[in-house]
Protein backbone atom coordinates (compact mmCIF):
# COMPACT_ATOMS: atom_id res chain seq x y z
CA UNK A 1 0.00 0.00 0.00
CA UNK A 2 2.90 2.23 0.91
CA UNK A 3 4.76 1.67 -2.14
CA UNK A 4 1.39 2.45 -3.65
CA UNK A 5 0.77 6.07 -2.27
CA UNK A 6 4.50 7.28 -3.20
CA UNK A 7 3.43 6.14 -7.16
CA UNK A 8 0.56 8.31 -7.08
CA UNK A 9 2.40 11.46 -5.38
CA UNK A 10 1.71 14.10 -8.02
CA UNK A 11 3.46 17.73 -8.73
CA UNK A 12 1.88 20.15 -11.17
CA UNK A 13 3.81 23.49 -11.53
CA UNK A 14 2.41 26.64 -12.91
CA UNK A 15 3.89 29.93 -13.71
CA UNK A 16 1.57 32.60 -12.35
CA UNK A 17 0.49 34.78 -15.27
CA UNK A 18 -1.56 37.92 -15.04
CA UNK A 19 -4.13 36.07 -17.07
CA UNK A 20 -5.13 33.71 -13.69
CA UNK A 21 -4.38 36.53 -11.26
CA UNK A 22 -7.32 38.84 -9.31
CA UNK A 23 -7.69 42.78 -8.87
CA UNK A 24 -5.02 42.20 -6.14
CA UNK A 25 -2.51 40.94 -8.84
CA UNK A 26 -2.51 37.60 -7.07
CA UNK A 27 -3.63 34.12 -8.41
CA UNK A 28 -7.64 34.13 -8.26
CA UNK A 29 -8.85 31.40 -5.68
CA UNK A 30 -10.68 29.79 -8.43
CA UNK A 31 -7.89 29.12 -10.54
CA UNK A 32 -5.92 27.52 -7.16
CA UNK A 33 -9.19 25.30 -6.47
CA UNK A 34 -9.31 23.75 -10.53
CA UNK A 35 -6.24 23.14 -10.38
CA UNK A 36 -6.03 21.42 -6.94
CA UNK A 37 -8.97 19.52 -8.31
CA UNK A 38 -7.04 18.45 -11.27
CA UNK A 39 -3.66 17.37 -9.16
CA UNK A 40 -5.77 15.95 -7.03
CA UNK A 41 -7.77 13.67 -8.98
CA UNK A 42 -4.24 12.62 -11.19
CA UNK A 43 -3.16 11.57 -7.77
CA UNK A 44 -5.79 9.77 -7.10
CA UNK A 45 -6.16 8.27 -10.36
CA UNK A 46 -2.43 7.09 -10.19
CA UNK A 47 -3.40 5.39 -7.02
CA UNK A 48 -6.50 3.38 -7.57
CA UNK A 49 -5.81 2.59 -11.30
CA UNK A 50 -9.47 3.00 -11.69
CA UNK A 51 -12.26 5.90 -13.07
CA UNK A 52 -12.39 8.53 -10.00
CA UNK A 53 -14.87 11.21 -9.24
CA UNK A 54 -14.69 14.22 -6.42
CA UNK A 55 -17.16 13.59 -4.22
CA UNK A 56 -15.79 16.76 -1.58
CA UNK A 57 -13.40 19.04 -0.97
CA UNK A 58 -12.84 19.96 2.84
CA UNK A 59 -11.17 22.76 4.33
CA UNK A 60 -8.94 25.01 2.09
CA UNK A 61 -6.86 27.33 3.45
CA UNK A 62 -5.21 30.16 1.81
CA UNK A 63 -2.68 31.22 3.96
CA UNK A 64 -0.50 33.24 1.82
CA UNK A 65 -1.73 35.26 -1.50
CA UNK A 66 0.70 33.81 -4.83
CA UNK A 67 1.71 37.26 -6.69
CA UNK A 68 1.45 37.34 -10.38
CA UNK A 69 5.29 36.45 -11.47
CA UNK A 70 6.25 33.55 -9.18
CA UNK A 71 5.61 29.53 -10.00
CA UNK A 72 3.36 27.56 -8.21
CA UNK A 73 3.73 24.21 -7.17
CA UNK A 74 0.81 21.91 -6.69
CA UNK A 75 1.64 18.85 -4.35
CA UNK A 76 -1.03 15.78 -4.17
CA UNK A 77 -0.40 13.20 -1.62
CA UNK A 78 -3.08 10.19 -1.05
CA UNK A 79 -3.34 10.75 2.87
CA UNK A 80 -6.10 8.35 3.84
CA UNK A 81 -7.74 5.30 1.48
CA UNK A 82 -11.15 3.60 2.40
CA UNK A 83 -12.55 0.97 1.03
CA UNK A 84 -14.29 2.86 -2.13
CA UNK A 85 -13.00 6.05 -1.61
CA UNK A 86 -9.58 8.08 -0.94
CA UNK A 87 -8.99 11.21 0.14
CA UNK A 88 -5.56 13.23 -1.36
CA UNK A 89 -4.26 16.27 0.61
CA UNK A 90 -2.92 19.17 -2.36
CA UNK A 91 -0.56 21.54 -1.36
CA UNK A 92 0.38 24.91 -2.99
CA UNK A 93 4.00 25.43 -2.90
CA UNK A 94 4.70 29.74 -4.02
CA UNK A 95 8.95 30.24 -5.49
CA UNK A 96 9.82 32.83 -6.10
CA UNK A 97 11.14 32.98 -9.94
CA UNK A 98 14.64 34.62 -9.04
CA UNK A 99 15.15 33.14 -5.63
CA UNK A 100 15.63 30.09 -3.20
CA UNK A 101 12.73 31.55 -1.50
CA UNK A 102 10.02 28.59 -1.33
CA UNK A 103 7.02 28.31 1.20
CA UNK A 104 3.60 26.55 1.80
CA UNK A 105 1.04 28.92 0.46
CA UNK A 106 -2.17 26.97 0.31
CA UNK A 107 -3.15 23.43 1.21
CA UNK A 108 -6.47 21.17 1.34
CA UNK A 109 -8.26 18.07 1.28
CA UNK A 110 -10.13 16.53 -1.57
CA UNK A 111 -11.92 12.93 -1.41
CA UNK A 112 -12.83 10.84 -4.46
CA UNK A 113 -14.76 7.65 -4.96
CA UNK A 114 -13.88 4.99 -7.03
CA UNK A 115 -16.12 3.75 -9.28
CA UNK A 116 -17.24 1.12 -12.34
CA UNK A 117 -18.70 1.75 -16.13
CA UNK A 118 -22.22 2.38 -13.98
CA UNK A 119 -20.61 4.89 -11.58
CA UNK A 120 -21.37 2.07 -8.86
CA UNK A 121 -18.38 2.86 -6.22
CA UNK A 122 -15.88 -0.05 -6.29
CA UNK A 123 -13.58 -0.82 -4.42
CA UNK A 124 -9.77 0.89 -4.63
CA UNK A 125 -7.67 -1.99 -2.43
Amino acid sequence: MQDRVERAQTTISKAVFPNTTNHYNTLFGGEALKTMDEVAFICATRFAKKRVVTVSSDRVDFNHPIPSGTIADFVANVIKVGNTSMQVKVEIFLEEMYSDKRYKAIEGVFTFVAIDEHRKPISVR
